[in-house]
């Protein structure tokens, strides 16, 4: 199964104090009821200086109307931890180090990881990166978690209680820390895979099985011995996300835009569906804040304040990754008389060093921790029998490297203009930003702190004795790649290479494979106009591209007589990955079994792992398509052949274990299923019964646009949790989805009401005006000064 960080949904250790052995599933959740949030009527919190309006929609989306800047973010932070506290609690912990304390020695290496991350700058720039009140912003916000967490008194929500402890105040710091940002800043672990293949096969070799886009004729540094650079780099990584579900290193999203000429309302028509993990409760969060300056609407993450995508009164936006490459691994030469001590340009320069401390459960005093940085940055491995320190170099650790704060300036820009000078507090994660006004503008930024390298293309770790390979500064706004208002009258992005010919700069050479992108593309070109109606169905595309083209090439192998009935279903298949496909199961088996076997005893196994694997299907196609001897050796269409029959005779086999020997049964939806687990399930059956949703069945892979990433059980595992679809004719048009609720507190009515609107494909009205706001509501809250 994978795993993946920054979820924060952990496998909680029952707390015999606090679990009774004896509760069923329905007294679980009266116990949880008891405790839920208020949310109608009036609450008085100190620290407010007027009165906030809350007006929770029929789906949970909370609505809050401010009369100042402060008052709107204090609001915020209060509402969303009323919805997700102990999420908040647990966000907030892994960011900035601090899991020990309730799940002991088994978390010390993952809070030591979390600190080495951690922002170690001048202060003032980490604040005005983001736009210049974000200091302002983040005290209002976290002071509005704190009250809340004060009006609680004992009266803790449940999860709290069956856990054992009690939820922690915030500082504005909080929000800064970089564990959300550093797993999406991947490209530092495929340095470490890469450096593994050529290692083990050699870099022409390296080249052929794991090649670039554009091709590099990548290698070590002249006299350098990869050797040294092995998986154990990543010990403290997979120590700081091996609880937390784990997707692989490129995230996959979809966005696009289409102007007024190719909209049935006249004016753009703007789709965004960012893919993260399936979790409980989700990682995304929906809001609506309006205040004096601000009046924006859309899906952010809980713990910070502000939306992430969505729109205000005059653009709309929203994102999908990039890759642009925003990492570096720097390999240190070491003292051996002193480890502390790394080679600069021939001389031995002191390590920076930073004692810390953790609190730990079970022991009475502090751990002593001692944090070790180079000038490249934090140590994240070091063998000191071998004399060597590896060093990560990464955007974090410059100012303005906390994940998606940037969009506190993005929020609040009315035009194109403002929208580009915005952009530039977009550090991390790299987005590709699309972007539409109601002036009828249409656009993309491919939106990061883009380092500019010398001497290396950032492929490889690098020696850091020299200074060789010193990043040269980053890439200004104007030099990203962008487009606004193209001729083609529409943009698309899928984290696929959408560079514009001729871009003449170097920020990434691996991207994801691009069939959700064509697809996308084959529908945007399809029909002269499109509604909303039609964004809808695209973002729910289910068409699987790579099973259309593997279909293909089946027809020109032969088969033995008795894989001849499903070697005809899968070459009749018309590629699409619905739940009742009957092709579904067959062909998702048979590419497992292909990317298996075909890179097997081509890759070592630590270079095809999640944490930088290196398998691509875009190069496996290529191969089965047109094979070549350096793939296939000396009859390559023959090899190529038997790795077909091998292949599909395995994937026969499995899935008639699964699904029964008759294929007239296969459906894709009942193997490919989408379950929801509460990181409390853990603590006994009764509690996974009263907290867990679904499953529920799911069509589409990770290759549709429907992108429903599954693990080698077939359960979904990554996907779009949230998804808009905006008209900006009319801001009160759009729609939007979520799962599985806005609330993460078993027991209310907001805990799990979106997962069958999301299972089924449907949408809800992404109320804007107060008008429609006023239809739609469902809670009416306010919240007054003490």
């Amino acid at each position: 199964m994978r795993r993946i960080c920054f979820v924060l949904f952990v496998a909680i250790v029952p707390m015999t104090s606090s679990v009774p052995a004896t509760e069923t599933p329905e007294q679980i959740l009266a116990k949880a009821k008891s405790v839920l949030a208020q949310l109608d009527g009036e609450i008085k919190l100190p620290g407010l200086s007027q009165p906030v309006e809350v007006l929770r929609d029929r789906w949970g989306v909370p609505h809050i109307y401010a009369q100042n800047q402060r008052d709107l973010f204090f609001a915020q932070g209060v509402v969303a931890a009323q919805d997700r506290l102990f999420q908040l609690d647990l966000w907030r912990r892994v960011a900035i180090g601090e899991t020990a304390e309730i799940f002991g020695e088994e978390a010390i290496a993952a809070d030591r990881f979390a600190k080495l991350m951690l922002y170690r700058g001048n202060m003032q720039p980490e604040w005005q990166s983001y736009s210049p009140d974000t200091q302002e912003i983040a005290t209002a916000f976290t002071a509005g978690i704190n009250a809340y967490i004060d009006s609680l008194g004992e009266r803790l929500p449940i999860e709290f209680q069956l856990a054992g402890y009690r939820p922690q105040k915030w500082r504005p710091e909080d929000i800064l820390g970089r564990m959300s940002g550093v797993i999406m800043v991947a490209n530092w672990q495929r340095e470490v895979s890469r450096a593994r293949l050529v290692a083990t096969v050699g870099a022409e070799k390296a080249r052929q099985i794991a090649p670039t886009d554009p091709p590099r004729e990548f290698g070590p540094a002249a006299g350098f011995d990869l050797s040294c650079v092995t998986t154990d780099v990543l010990g403290g990584y997979i120590a700081a996300t091996r609880v937390l579900k784990f997707t692989p290193s490129t995230t996959e999203s979809n966005n696009w835009v289409v102007d007024g000429t190719l909209s049935a309302s006249g004016k753009p028509l703007l789709a965004s569906d960012p893919h993260r993990s399936i979790v409980l409760p989700s990682l995304r969060y929906l809001v609506h804040l309006h205040a004096p300056g601000w009046n924006v609407i859309g899906s952010g993450e809980p713990a910070l304040p502000g939306i992430a995508l969505g729109h205000n009164e005059k653009i709309a936006w929203g994102f999908t990754i990039v890759g642009t490459d925003q990492s570096d691994l720097f390999v240190e030469e070491t003292n051996p008389a002193d480890p502390r001590q790394y080679k600069v340009n021939g001389k031995w320069e002191p390590m920076r060093i930073v004692q810390d401390t953790l609190k730990v459960k079970g022991r009475k005093e502090p751990l002593p921790v001692e944090l070790r940085f180079t000038r490249h940055g934090p140590v994240v491995h070091q063998d000191e029998s071998k004399h060597v320190a590896i060093a990560l170099k990464w955007i974090g650790s410059e100012p303005g490297g906390a994940a998606y704060l940037g969009a506190l300036a993005v929020a609040r820009a009315q035009n194109k203009e403002q929208f580009l000078t915005a952009i530039d507090a977009c550090k991390v994660p790299s987005e590709n930003f699309v972007y539409a006004d109601v002036d009828g503008n249409i656009g993309w930024v491919a939106a990061a702190e883009t380092p500019i390298r010398k001497g290396h293309d950032g492929l490889l770790p690098v020696p850091g004795g020299s200074s060789d390979y010193e990043w040269q500064g980053f890439r200004s706004v104007s030099e990203l790649p962008q487009k606004f208002n193209p001729p083609e009258h529409w943009i698309a992005t899928a984290n696929s290479k959408i560079l514009p010919p001729g871009y003449p700069h170097e920020i990434a050479y691996e991207w994801a494979a691009p069939h959700r992108y064509q697809r996308i593309r084959e529908r945007l070109t399809a029909q002269p106009k499109f509604t909303l109606a039609d964004f809808q169905s695209i973002q729910h595309e289910s068409t699987s591209l790579p099973g259309k083209a593997l279909g293909a090439i089946l027809k020109n192998v032969e088969v033995p007589a008795e894989l001849a009935p499903l070697r005809k279903l899968l070459t009749e298949w018309d590629g699409v990955l619905a739940v009742d496909s009957q092709a579904g199961p067959l062909y998702a088996a048979w590419l497992q079994e292909l990317m298996k076997a075909a890179y097997a005893d081509r890759m070592p196994a630590d270079a095809r792992t999640e944490r930088g694997d290196l398998r691509s299907i875009s190069t496996l196609l290529a191969q089965l398509e047109m094979p070549s001897s350096a793939w296939f050796g000396a009859n390559p269409v023959q090899a190529r052949d038997e790795l077909i029959r091998s292949t599909l005779t395995a994937a026969t086999t499995r899935v008639r274990k699964l699904l029964g020997d008759d294929p007239a049964q296969w459906r894709w939806g009942k193997l490919h299923t989408a379950w929801l687990e509460h990181p409390l399930a853990s603590l006994s059956p009764d509690h996974a019964a009263a907290f867990n949703l679904g499953p529920v069945p799911r069509a589409g892979d990770s290759h549709t646009p429907l992108n429903t990433r599954h693990d080698d059980n077939f359960r979904q595992v990554h996907g779009a949790a949230y998804r808009q679809v905006l008209d900006l004719a009319d801001w009160d048009r759009g729609l939007a989805t979520s799962t599985p609720g806005q609330s993460g507190q078993p027991g209310s009515p907001h805990y799990g009401d979106l997962l069958p609107l999301w299972a089924e494909g449907k949408y809800f009205p992404l109320a804007f005006s107060r008008a429609k706001v006023e239809e739609v509501t469902f809670h009416r809250l306010r919240l007054l000064p003490r």
